[in-house]
């Protein structure tokens, strides 16, 4: 790997999830590498023991004349001090997603897992299998797996397992080996602009697999014919009951969780009994089972991994009970991915029922994140929650977006209420405790949900 002959890199906001394991690849690979961050962390007391000095916080100083190459993500702007004195200096500025791309230029067998929904998760999967195929992964994903609790991971074999991201672009930037696409929905509509941008995007990662590789898609996803039409790469399909690997033989236990069965045409590959819930995860599974087998991994290692998998922080995490209530947290924030997670939870829950003949509530609180996406989705959101019983609405979530008065978690109230679903406001997650206080009796299942801080409240509760 050559980084335009680059001797120090410095990373702006080096204690991010994804910049952090870049860093300690470079650093692997003999570069000196620096950082700074707005805080320390355990991330970044983790980046130091390896020798990585971090600069908290974000200074102007910290661009020293003998860094060479200085790395950032889309989040920082170009008032940040140490971008400002970068380019005053003349360093070579470098966007993560394009630095990332220079790296797996170096890894022969690259796995990009995109699709609007389900990476994380996905990701996770595929790490799982190749981890237990003994292949020393490297591995960089967008959240924290059940297995060790790590976000990346620095190995010393061809392989990289990447959780590939469309927003931005950042993805075009790389050329995988094997890529999947899980499923393309509208989203981030804010920078795509329409759902044929989506599309388009998507189609453009696909172009980029290696001569010889190999593209795992979703049959039938919106959009597949764009995206597959004429690609030079090999193209293999899954699907529920299309496409060239598909289930047989579902059942599912009392928490949703599936065993199902794999195949390939007509013959029988593997049976999985997958420790993550609902019908969304076991197309996660499938995908990375049809990915593993472009690798040559066998189906027994795959299945037995998919069987033992720990799954991500935040996806269907169970954080305790409150009150005789389970209480989930979930990282959903678009109505294809909270029908898919509500859906899996009332599973569950009817499974329970007709077991125990318990009467149990689904109790979903959930907060909205950006205000474009809840404004372009305001009708899809407002019929995303029909199978919880009691819907509980925070303020939306701004993250990257500055406060647009048109749109509010009182809009989306009031689109539920007309689709037949009983829901409640909350001001803040003061008045969200008290709700739930009041609601949740012993056997209901409160789900906390959003890409944002929400999780807070399903933790007060459980220690409260």
């Amino acid at each position: 790997m050559s980084l335009d002959n680059a001797k120090k890199v410095h990373f702006i906001g080096i204690g991010g999830i994804s910049m952090s394991g870049l860093a300690e690849i470079l650093k692997r690979d003999g570069y000196e590498v620096t950082g700074s961050d707005d805080v320390r962390s355990p991330v970044t007391v983790r980046l130091e023991s390896v020798g990585i000095k971090v600069a908290v916080p974000n200074a102007a100083q910290n661009i020293t004349d003998d860094v060479d190459m200085v790395v950032y993500t889309a989040a920082v702007k170009e008032d940040n001090p140490e971008f400002m004195a970068a380019v005053m200096k003349g360093k070579t500025l470098v966007e993560r997603a394009a630095l990332l791309g220079m790296i797996l230029e170096g890894y022969n067998h690259a796995i990009c897992v995109a699709g609007t929904h389900g990476k994380t998760t996905a990701t996770s999967l595929m790490s799982e299998i190749v981890l237990d195929a003994g292949l020393d992964p490297t591995i960089s994903i967008g959240g924290h797996m059940g297995r060790g609790g790590m976000n990346y991971r620095v190995g010393n074999s061809s392989y990289f397992v990447l959780e590939a991201c469309e927003y931005s672009n950042s993805f075009h930037h790389w050329h995988p080996h094997v890529g999947i696409i899980l499923n393309i929905d509208a989203d981030h509509l804010d920078f795509f602009g329409d759902f044929d941008g989506v599309i388009k995007s998507f189609r453009r990662f696909a172009e980029n697999i290696r001569p010889g590789g190999t593209l795992v898609i979703l049959a039938g996803t919106p959009g597949f014919d764009k995206v597959v039409k004429d690609l030079p790469c090999h193209v293999v399909t899954f699907g529920e009951s299309e496409g060239d690997f598909q289930v047989r033989n579902v059942t599912f236990d009392a928490m949703g969780r599936p065993t199902f069965d794999i195949v390939n045409g007509e013959a029988f590959l593997a049976t999985v009994s997958l420790p993550l819930p609902g019908r969304y995860n076991m197309l996660n599974a499938l995908a990375t089972f049809a990915a593993a087998q472009a690798l040559g991994i066998a189906p027994a290692v795959v299945a037995q991994a998919l069987s033992n998998a720990k799954g991500v922080k935040r996806r269907f995490e169970d954080k305790g009970t409150y009150n005789g209530a389970q209480v989930i947290d979930d990282y959903a924030h678009h109505p294809t991915e909270i029908q898919a997670c509500l859906a899996a939870a009332r599973k569950g829950i009817e499974n329970s029922k007709s077991a125990e003949g318990a009467q149990s509530k689904l109790v979903c609180l959930f907060q909205p994140h950006t205000y474009s996406r809840t404004k372009n989705l305001l009708s899809e959101f407002a019929e995303s929650f029909g199978d919880a019983d009691q819907v509980a609405l925070l303020p939306i979530f701004a993250s990257r977006e500055a406060f647009d008065p048109t749109i509010s978690s009182l809009d989306l109230a009031a689109g539920i209420k007309q689709a037949g679903g009983q829901v409640a406001h909350m001001q803040n997650f003061d008045e969200a405790v008290k709700f739930l206080q009041q609601t949740l009796m012993p056997g209901d299942l409160l789900i906390t949900m959003g890409a944002g801080d929400v999780y807070f409240v399903g933790e007060r509760l459980v220690l409260s």
